[in-house]
């Protein structure tokens, strides 16, 4: 914790008189993001950081493997779904972005199996990609994780249009989803094209 408290006192020295006046702002008019990002927990994969954003400018929600379950509106808890409900339908983001990263332990989880210690929910939430998975035993064992990262995120960009609320905004021109890619050991981010492929940015 003593980490956490040194790195509060920088940014009160050093951030918070620069950024002032935005977080004022901020507090008197509210949130008025235009982009909505869900990324992984990942530690080494900050959305803010990546893309250079500063306070305001991002909606985010980070959970295991960047993914978003379909639309399932029952008394179960939805953590993911509540914060695309929120993203969309309050704050009427105009896109949301699905990154992805390389490494992913979600994904290694989803092709090798949960480990021991997080089969209470990982091993479950990663059942959202299986399909994932099946699309991607085929291919050389070297290329299997990224192409299984690059299939989650197809899926979950598959699984935003079950939400009758963001199919609507998508079809009237209102909303846009992407998907990226980010290579932790590389710094690249890829995008995915109209064909579904991934493209360099």
């Amino acid at each position: 914790m003593e980490r956490l408290i040194e790195g509060y006192r920088r940014f009160r020295e050093e951030t918070w008189p620069q950024q002032r006046a935005r977080y004022e702002a901020l507090a008197v008019a509210g949130q008025s993001p235009e982009t909505m990002v869900i990324a992984c927990s990942d530690s080494r994969v900050d959305p803010a950081a990546i893309f250079a954003a500063g306070p305001g400018e991002l909606f985010v929600v980070r959970n295991v493997a960047n993914l978003v379950p379909p639309y399932m509106p029952d008394a179960a808890f939805h953590g993911t779904s509540a914060a695309l409900e929120f993203a969309v339908r309050v704050l009427k983001v105009k896109r949301v972005v699905v990154m992805g990263h390389a490494q992913c332990g979600g994904i290694r989880a989803l092709l090798e199996g949960a480990p021991p210690e997080a089969k209470d929910f990982v091993a479950g939430w990663m059942q959202i990609a299986a399909p994932a998975r099946e699309r991607v035993l085929r291919c050389d064992p070297a290329e299997r994780q990224e192409q299984c990262e690059h299939e989650a995120i197809r899926i979950t960009l598959q699984n935003l249009m079950t939400f009758p609320w963001v199919a609507q905004a998508v079809a009237e021109g209102r909303l846009t989803l992407h998907g990226t890619h980010f290579g932790v050991a590389t710094g690249r981010l890829l995008q995915m094209d109209s064909s579904g492929g991934f493209v360099v940015v």
